[in-house]
This record gives C-alpha cells, structure tokens and sequence, in this order.
C-alpha cells in the first residue's frame, strides 16, 4: 500500500486556509494606506482591524486560541514596526525576515538530518521521531525538504528589492501572490519529491520502517 499521494501530504498540511488569511492583512494595510493620504497610520489601524476579523473568523471556527492571538500580534507587530521607522514599506519587515530565518533553518534542518518536513509530518501523525529510524523515509523528507527552501529563498528574492526601493503596492500584491499559491504548489511539488524518492515498495510517509524492516534506500 502507497500513501505518498501528494493530495495526502497538501491535505495533511493545512491546505491554502491559514495562507490565504496571513496575506489580507497586508493587503489591507495598503488600501489604507493609499485610501488616506499615503497615512502609514490609518494603514496600521485598517490592517489590524483585518486582523482581529480574521482572528474572531477563525476562534468562531474553533481554531486554537494561541494561534489566533498570535496572528494578531505579528499584525500588530508589523503596524508597529511601521510606525516607530516612519517607513511604510517597514510593515513588511517582519515578513522579510521571518523568510529568512525559515530559510536558513529549513535548510540546516537537512544538514543536521533532522529535515522539518519530517519533523512536520511525523508530529502531525503522532510518530514523534519514528520516521528517523527509517533510512529511506529520512533521505525522502530531506529531499523534500528542498521545495520549502526554495519557496522561502523565492520570497526573499522577490521581496528584498522591493523593500529596499519602499515598492510598497508591489510588496501588498505579490505578499498576496507569493503566500497561499505558491505554499499550495511548495506543498504539491515536495510530495512528488518525497514519493519519487522513496523506493518502490515502500508504504509510505504514514508508515515509517525501522532500519531492519523492509526495503532501504536505492
């Protein structure tokens, strides 16, 4: 049996939902801020209001409240930032770096072969660090691993000379064009790796072998 269909893997992951509702704040930040007189203030006000929309939306759908909360503060932290810097185009700092950081962890996370995809995957699916025991499955997650580098080089690529040149309608547009479609095809494209690299046989991410189990790596 083989459960590495990559429509498994986007579903497990959350799908385009949480992406889609971390880009409108953003959005929301520039259509305030160009609707009142390029006012980085009411920008900051319209944009946290989205936010705490977003936050009732989801606590009335039952999400964790820590999540909840969460999201609204890095909105606000971003307002905030904005503000003190006087610089508009400031709001998407913490977005820049938060790339960054993702970034470089991902990519350690597969030197120090402890991929975070698997460490993602196997947390959801309640197999702590089973996935680790198995040769084949490790190697498949730090190949995988790669697209989620990838997506966030991308970001920062696109997005540091935007900030760097204060393009702040570009940097609302493709904030919103570079969150829940690319994440949707990071995901689609990071299940292929995974199923491509495991060897045939194999049963699949849902089912991890301890190394004397089953067949190994190519």
């Amino acid at each position: 049996m083989t459960d590495v269909r990559q429509e498994s893997l986007v579903s497990l992951l959350g799908g385009r939902g949480g992406a889609l509702d971390a880009s409108l704040p953003p959005l929301a930040f520039v259509a305030g801020w160009l609707i009142w007189g390029h006012s980085i203030g009411a920008g900051a006000v319209v944009a946290v209001l989205c936010g705490v929309v977003i936050g009732v939306i989801r606590f009335v759908r039952g999400e964790k409240p820590r999540a909840v909360i969460l999201s609204v503060l890095l909105v606000v932290a971003a307002a905030l930032i904005a503000l003190y810097t006087g610089r508009v185009e400031d709001f998407f700092l913490i977005q820049l770096l938060s790339n960054v950081a993702s970034a470089l962890a991902w990519a350690g996370s597969i030197a120090l072969r402890w991929p975070l995809l698997g460490v993602v995957v196997g947390t959801l699916l309640g197999q702590k660090t089973r996935w680790r025991r198995d040769p084949a499955l490790l190697r498949a997650y730090s190949v995988a691993s790669w697209a989620w580098v990838g997506q966030y080089v991308l970001r920062v690529a696109v997005f540091t000379p935007l900030w760097l040149e204060a393009q702040v309608i570009w940097l609302g547009t493709l904030r919103a064009v570079l969150s829940w479609p690319l994440q949707i095809v990071c995901i689609a494209v990071s299940g292929w790796l995974l199923r491509r690299a495991l060897p045939a046989g194999h049963p699949g991410f849902r089912h991890p072998q301890d190394s004397a189990d089953g067949p190994q790596e190519r």
